[in-house]
Order: C-alpha cells, then structure tokens, then sequence
C-alpha cells in the first residue's frame, strides 16, 4: 500500500540477485544500517532471486524468516539483469522505488544522499559513477564509449556513466509498469519516461565477493539491445548506404564504358574486382545483419510470452508464502 498523507513515507529497495549468496549478509546488513538512521520512513526490501543455482535463494529465505520487511520473489529460472528489476518494480509498493545491485559495487549508504534529493522533489535520482574500481582499462574505454554511441544514435538522451543504481518516485514506478517490450533496457527506460531528474556523484567500489555476471559477449548483447530498442537510426545509415553504393557503381560504370569507347587504355585484373565483390558481400552481410537485429525483435514482441515468471513469492510479514 502507498502511503497515505499522514502516514510514513515508505521505501522500496529492489535487489536482482543471480548466484550472490556470498553478498547477501554484508549487503543486508549496510542496507540496515542506512534505514536505521532514516527513521521517519518505512522500508521493505524486495529481493529478485533470478534462478540463482547457488544458495542465493535458501539465504535469502533464512533473512526474511527474521525480518517481516523482506520480500523474496523467486523466478523459475534465470530471466535475466533486466527481468528481474522489472519484477522487484512491479511487486514494490512504496513511495519511491530504489534500484542496487547486490555486488556492492554501488554503496548502500549512498540511498541516504538519494532520499534527501527527492524529499526535496526529484522524482527520478541516479547515480553517476566518477571513478570504477575494479574494472580493467578496457571495460572503462568501451563503457563509455558506449554511452556516447548509445546517445549519438538515439533520440533518448542517457546520462553518461550511469547504472541501475538509482531512486524513482511512485509515480515514475507507475508509469514505467505500463512498458510491455520485452528486450528492456531499465536505465534507459526510466530516462525516456521523463520527470524531474538529477543526479549525485560516487565511487564506485570494487565487487563485494564473487564474478561479474557481464561478460564482454552479454555486454556487446547489451549495447546492441539498447540501440535498437530506442533508435531506427542503424536503419537509416542502411537506405544511405544502399544508395551511396549504388550512384557510385552506376558512375564507376560509366567510368568504363567511356574508358573502353574512347580511349586505348586496358582495362585488366581481376584481383581488385575479387576483392571488391568480397568487400561489398561482406557489407551486404553486415547491413543484413542489422536489419535481422530489428526483426528478430519484432518475433520476440509479437509472441508475447511473459517477460518472466514467477515460481513464488517469500514473505512472513503476510505471513504465508505465495504461490
């Protein structure tokens, strides 16, 4: 239930968690820590297990045994970052919504920042990273090459340097739950729902325990996802292309036949026209391959298959367990 006017405000924070039982306690405990000193709102803490094949689950359900502000939502399988953040957004029924993820990567203590900036009257806070420990040099150079490409391809502008990590108000959770696609990209989706913005500056730690979850394949998936989820621009550069290579080949061609008419000049090899037909196939492979990314995204809309599903929900404060 959302606050009324002269109760509490109440806070949602939302942890996607794949395979973290080794981060569960620190985390829980530092996200204590914070509420504990924030003692004029209410809390719960929506943790997302997605499919986890560790112990993430069991642990989870030992805590929230303790502590009747946890709720658990387990996935039947691995859905994926993104999945499980929609689901913590949806199942939340606080004032304001808090994203983190679980590798403590992004400092709990920062929420306390978050909180003042939309008691002042944001409604959307996020997190804006000045330095990355942890990360080699080249995870840092495509990051934010990616952002730039992301925002010079797209008409939906992404704050640079930027994670999950951030605070919505009720009103922007609301708005975001009326988003049915399915290839979801969560910062960027909350950043194109609009409202008033703005943003705190950090460190960003090193990881907590365990692996990143992000290979470099899972991350180029990432950037191909979020550019063709927000822009048609890639289709615009193929028409532009086409065209291009089209008035060059009718004007090469005339090239030729003026050479061959009016001139003695030879006009041999083959090895440079091998080359060009193999330049220009492999082209034509590529620029295919941009159109596929569009179409296998509209088969994956048009089926409509949940974007997850949910095997049951973990909570003693109603003391039952959903199913």
């Amino acid at each position: 239930m959302i606050s009324k006017d002269n109760d509490p405000k109440k806070i949602s924070i939302v942890v996607p968690m794949y395979n973290e039982e080794d981060n569960i306690s620190e985390l829980y405990d530092r996200l204590n820590t914070v509420m504990k000193k924030l003692s004029h709102l209410q809390y719960e803490y929506i943790f997302v297990n997605d499919g986890s094949f560790d112990h993430t689950y069991e642990n989870l359900v030992s805590i929230a045994d303790k502590d009747e502000n946890i709720i658990v939502v387990n996935f039947t399988r691995n859905f994926g970052h993104e999945a499980a953040t929609t689901a913590g957004i949806i199942n939340s029924n606080g004032d304001a919504v808090i994203i983190i993820d679980a590798d403590l990567q992004d400092p709990p203590e920062l929420i306390m920042d978050m909180i003042k900036k939309w008691e002042e009257g944001y409604e959307i806070i996020y997190a804006k990273r000045k330095s990355r420990k942890g990360e080699t040099f080249l995870k840092k150079i495509t990051s934010k090459l990616f952002y730039r490409v992301f925002n010079m391809l797209t008409d939906t502008k992404m704050p640079k340097d930027t994670g999950d990590f951030r605070l919505i108000d009720r009103k922007v959770a609301n708005d975001f739950k009326k988003l049915k696609e399915k290839n979801r990209i969560t910062r960027a989706l909350i950043n194109w729902i609009g409202y008033n913005q703005t943003h705190i500056f950090f460190d960003r730690d090193k990881r907590f325990s365990g692996k990143t979850k992000y290979n470099y394949f899972k991350l180029i998936r990432l950037a191909i996802d979020s550019i063709t989820s927000f822009s048609t621009k890639p289709l615009t550069f193929i028409v532009f292309t086409g065209l291009l290579l089209s008035l060059l080949s009718f004007a090469t061609g005339i090239i030729f036949i003026l050479i061959k008419l009016f001139t003695s000049i030879p006009i041999n090899g083959w090895t440079s026209t091998v080359v060009l037909v193999l330049f220009l196939n492999g082209f034509q492979i590529f620029l295919l391959g941009i159109v596929g990314q569009y179409i296998a995204r509209i088969s994956v809309e048009v089926k409509e298959r949940p974007l997850y599903l949910i095997r049951n929900i973990y909570s003693t404060k109603n003391n039952s367990l959903q199913k």
